[in-house]
């Protein structure tokens, strides 16, 4: 029977989100087509108002990335990419 690995957490960690292991992927390394695909499934599933076009979603998105309130990642950790607000 193998034994359930549990991790504690330490005070400093409890309640933080897990911090991504990754780089920033700058926009002009993306090309158009791929860039539009990634826009345009990051608004179907973090949008929620419905009352927008998809398409003003994806303009909204693109301003604030190009604006530099935003920026896309890439998670070595989990493979995974997403649209992050800068701090």
């Amino acid at each position: 029977m193998m034994e359930e690995i549990i991790r504690v957490e330490t005070a400093d960690e409890q309640g933080k989100q897990p911090e991504e292991e990754g780089i920033e992927i700058p926009l002009d390394r993306i090309s158009p087509d791929t860039l539009r695909n990634m826009l345009s499934e990051f608004v179907s599933r973090e949008w929620v108002d419905e009352e927008c076009t998809l398409e003003s979603r994806i303009e909204q998105v693109m301003r604030q990335l190009r604006g530099s309130k935003a920026k896309i990642m890439y998670d070595f950790r989990t493979e995974t990419w997403n649209i992050v607000e800068c701090r």
